[in-house]
Protein backbone atom coordinates (compact mmCIF):
# COMPACT_ATOMS: atom_id res chain seq x y z
CA UNK A 1 0.00 0.00 0.00
CA UNK A 2 1.34 3.44 -0.91
CA UNK A 3 -0.14 6.42 0.92
CA UNK A 4 0.46 10.11 0.38
CA UNK A 5 -0.08 11.27 3.95
CA UNK A 6 -0.11 8.87 6.94
CA UNK A 7 -2.13 11.36 8.97
CA UNK A 8 -5.04 11.57 6.52
CA UNK A 9 -4.84 7.88 5.54
CA UNK A 10 -4.69 6.58 9.11
CA UNK A 11 -7.67 4.26 8.67
CA UNK A 12 -6.10 2.58 5.64
CA UNK A 13 -2.81 2.21 7.53
CA UNK A 14 -4.56 0.60 10.50
CA UNK A 15 -6.43 -1.89 8.30
CA UNK A 16 -3.26 -2.71 6.33
CA UNK A 17 -1.49 -3.50 9.59
CA UNK A 18 -4.27 -5.97 10.54
CA UNK A 19 -3.71 -7.83 7.25
CA UNK A 20 0.12 -7.56 7.42
CA UNK A 21 0.25 -5.54 4.17
CA UNK A 22 3.50 -3.59 3.77
CA UNK A 23 3.00 0.18 3.72
CA UNK A 24 5.09 2.80 1.89
CA UNK A 25 4.28 6.37 2.95
CA UNK A 26 5.28 9.79 1.70
CA UNK A 27 6.06 11.48 5.02
CA UNK A 28 6.62 15.06 6.03
CA UNK A 29 8.30 16.08 9.30
CA UNK A 30 4.98 16.04 11.15
CA UNK A 31 3.76 12.65 9.85
CA UNK A 32 3.11 9.84 12.33
CA UNK A 33 5.11 6.70 11.50
CA UNK A 34 2.89 4.21 13.30
CA UNK A 35 2.11 1.24 11.00
CA UNK A 36 4.45 2.62 8.27
CA UNK A 37 7.04 0.13 6.98
CA UNK A 38 8.95 2.34 4.52
CA UNK A 39 9.00 6.10 4.89
CA UNK A 40 9.96 8.36 1.98
CA UNK A 41 10.81 11.78 3.44
CA UNK A 42 9.36 14.50 1.26
CA UNK A 43 6.98 17.44 1.05
CA UNK A 44 3.58 15.80 0.89
CA UNK A 45 1.56 19.03 1.10
CA UNK A 46 1.91 20.55 -2.39
CA UNK A 47 0.29 18.96 -5.43
CA UNK A 48 3.37 19.61 -7.60
CA UNK A 49 5.62 17.89 -5.07
CA UNK A 50 3.31 14.89 -4.79
CA UNK A 51 3.05 14.60 -8.57
CA UNK A 52 6.83 14.65 -8.92
CA UNK A 53 7.25 11.97 -6.25
CA UNK A 54 4.73 9.64 -7.88
CA UNK A 55 6.41 10.27 -11.24
CA UNK A 56 9.78 9.30 -9.72
CA UNK A 57 8.27 6.18 -8.13
CA UNK A 58 6.61 5.13 -11.39
CA UNK A 59 9.82 5.71 -13.35
CA UNK A 60 11.84 3.68 -10.84
CA UNK A 61 9.35 0.80 -11.05
CA UNK A 62 9.76 0.85 -14.85
CA UNK A 63 13.54 0.73 -14.43
CA UNK A 64 13.37 -2.15 -11.92
CA UNK A 65 11.00 -4.17 -14.09
CA UNK A 66 13.35 -3.73 -17.04
CA UNK A 67 10.71 -2.06 -19.18
CA UNK A 68 13.03 0.84 -19.94
CA UNK A 69 16.81 0.93 -19.54
CA UNK A 70 18.44 3.49 -17.28
CA UNK A 71 20.33 4.93 -20.25
CA UNK A 72 17.03 5.95 -21.88
CA UNK A 73 15.03 8.94 -20.70
CA UNK A 74 11.40 8.30 -19.77
CA UNK A 75 9.12 10.06 -22.26
CA UNK A 76 6.20 10.46 -19.83
CA UNK A 77 5.79 14.06 -18.67
CA UNK A 78 5.47 14.93 -14.99
CA UNK A 79 2.32 16.89 -15.88
CA UNK A 80 0.51 13.56 -16.39
CA UNK A 81 0.68 12.99 -12.63
CA UNK A 82 -1.00 16.26 -11.61
CA UNK A 83 -4.51 15.90 -10.30
CA UNK A 84 -6.86 18.26 -12.09
CA UNK A 85 -10.46 18.99 -11.19
CA UNK A 86 -12.74 17.43 -13.86
CA UNK A 87 -15.01 20.48 -13.81
CA UNK A 88 -12.01 22.73 -14.41
CA UNK A 89 -10.94 20.57 -17.36
CA UNK A 90 -14.44 20.69 -18.87
CA UNK A 91 -14.55 24.48 -18.51
CA UNK A 92 -11.14 24.74 -20.20
CA UNK A 93 -12.31 22.53 -23.10
CA UNK A 94 -15.44 24.65 -23.54
CA UNK A 95 -13.35 27.80 -23.67
CA UNK A 96 -10.98 26.23 -26.19
CA UNK A 97 -13.85 25.13 -28.44
CA UNK A 98 -15.63 28.50 -28.27
CA UNK A 99 -12.55 30.50 -29.22
CA UNK A 100 -12.48 31.97 -32.72
CA UNK A 101 -9.99 34.25 -34.34
CA UNK A 102 -10.98 37.86 -34.07
CA UNK A 103 -10.35 40.06 -37.09
CA UNK A 104 -8.81 42.73 -34.88
CA UNK A 105 -6.10 40.33 -33.76
CA UNK A 106 -5.25 39.14 -37.26
CA UNK A 107 -4.65 42.62 -38.68
CA UNK A 108 -1.17 43.52 -39.76
CA UNK A 109 0.80 45.59 -37.27
CA UNK A 110 0.77 49.28 -38.02
CA UNK A 111 4.40 49.82 -37.12
CA UNK A 112 6.35 51.20 -34.23
CA UNK A 113 4.14 53.26 -31.92
CA UNK A 114 6.91 55.70 -31.05
CA UNK A 115 8.17 56.23 -34.59
CA UNK A 116 8.52 60.03 -34.81
CA UNK A 117 9.42 59.99 -38.51
CA UNK A 118 5.84 59.39 -39.63
CA UNK A 119 3.64 62.28 -40.73
CA UNK A 120 0.93 61.65 -38.14
CA UNK A 121 3.53 62.03 -35.38
CA UNK A 122 3.57 65.82 -35.84
CA UNK A 123 6.68 67.94 -36.19
CA UNK A 124 8.21 66.48 -33.03
CA UNK A 125 9.11 69.90 -31.67
CA UNK A 126 8.35 70.97 -28.11
CA UNK A 127 8.51 74.60 -29.24
CA UNK A 128 5.50 74.27 -31.54
CA UNK A 129 2.52 76.53 -30.92
CA UNK A 130 0.17 74.96 -28.46
CA UNK A 131 -3.55 75.25 -28.02
CA UNK A 132 -3.25 78.77 -26.64
CA UNK A 133 -4.32 77.88 -23.13
CA UNK A 134 -3.63 80.53 -20.51
CA UNK A 135 -2.90 78.58 -17.36
CA UNK A 136 -2.78 81.68 -15.15
CA UNK A 137 -6.37 82.68 -16.00
CA UNK A 138 -9.13 81.65 -13.55
CA UNK A 139 -11.06 78.57 -14.49
CA UNK A 140 -14.18 79.15 -16.53
CA UNK A 141 -17.34 78.78 -14.46
CA UNK A 142 -15.39 78.57 -11.20
CA UNK A 143 -17.41 79.42 -8.10
CA UNK A 144 -16.64 82.86 -6.73
CA UNK A 145 -16.08 83.48 -3.04
CA UNK A 146 -14.49 80.23 -2.04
Amino acid sequence: LIVTDPRTDSQALKEASYASIPVIALCDTDSPLEHVDVCIPCNNKGKESIALLYWLLAREVQYLRGTIPRSQAWDVMVDSFFWRDPEELMAQEEMDQGWTKDAAWTAEPSGNWDDMTRAEAGDGSWDAAGGGDDWSAPAAGAAQGW
